[in-house]
């Protein structure tokens, strides 16, 4: 059994205010607490002067007047997004409509969306222009460098601060809690190399959007790694002992927890099911999706 995923939940803050959280970091935290948001949605300012704004955040007015305050009498230059969840993109047109910086980010939403298990797809947002794995965003003192990181969503990018050796992982990884993997667009063996290749890397911190900094990011996303297989062997383990349905794997496996959180779960060992059926581990009839009878491979 792997050892427990040392999540980080201390924050001290308050809405709307700006901390400087580093000398190139400045964040701005949402009023838009939920079980899946943690205390909000935190929106990034890099720099000084000439600035990026990183997830712009939530379609709250409150909180685009706190954004633009925390600029004021700066030049906002790129508007970066990591994923187009609600939570996250909606704001920037706002904020590029009063500074007239573009956007950037990976793409507009991926194709398919399961139920909505956590805080739902934008699927207005696209962006002014288009960041690909390893491209890099220069600014007045500041160099981004997207990493494509596929999995709780198929757009989904964290950004490298090269001057701080800083990820600003989005909700990729988080240090709260783990992350939402709903089909068809998130997808979990996606989601799962990923995490391996952020492993690979070398950056001392990570800034998720939602929750504390990451400290010794690479020990966290090693145990996230081993949750993840943990997790995948018990439902594995749970369907060669019968449970062939997802309700059933769901009871077995998640007791006690939290009845907002159920569908989510149940979202999350799809994407599992969906990754054991592809690597050749169990066996449904047609494509794999929620009403489906599973069983395991001998």
């Amino acid at each position: 059994m792997s050892e427990a995923v040392p999540y980080v939940r201390d924050l001290e803050f308050s809405y709307g205010a700006v901390a400087q959280v580093s000398p190139l970091i400045r964040r701005v935290i949402a009023r838009n607490p939920s079980v899946f948001t943690f205390h909000g949605t935190g929106t990034y300012i890099v720099g000084r002067g000439n600035v990026a704004i990183i997830d712009a955040g939530p379609d709250l007015a409150e909180h685009v007047d706190a954004v633009l305050a925390a600029v004021c009498g700066e030049t906002v230059t790129h508007l970066v997004v990591t994923h187009t969840h609600i939570d996250h993109s909606p704001a920037t047109r706002h904020i590029k409509r009063a500074t007239g910086a573009p956007s950037y980010g990976f793409g507009p939403h991926g194709g398919g969306e399961g139920p909505a298990v956590e805080e739902g797809a934008d699927r207005d947002f696209v962006p002014d222009h288009r960041v690909a794995d390893g491209a890099v965003i220069e600014g007045d003192g500041w160099t981004l460098e997207a990493v494509h990181t596929p999995g709780h969503t198929s757009n989904h990018l964290c950004f490298m601060l090269a001057e701080e050796r800083a990820l600003f992982s989005g909700d990729h990884v988080m240090g709260w809690s783990t992350t939402v993997v709903s089909p068809p667009d998130g997808d979990m063996g996606a989601y799962m190399a990923s995490l391996e290749k952020l492993k690979a890397r070398d950056e001392a911190t990570y800034w998720p959007t939602h929750g504390p900094p990451i400290p010794k990011p690479q020990r966290f996303v090693g145990k996230l790694l081993g949750h993840r297989r943990q997790r995948e062997a018990e439902i594995l383990s749970a369907v060669a002992d019968g449970a062939a349905t997802i309700p059933e794997i769901v009871a077995l496996r998640y007791r006690g927890l939290d009845p907002r959180l159920r569908p989510a779960a149940a979202r999350t060992v799809l994407a599992h099911l969906i990754h054991l059926v592809e690597s050749g581990r169990v066996a449904c009839p047609g494509e794999p999706d929620e009403a489906s009878h599973y069983s395991a491979i001998v």
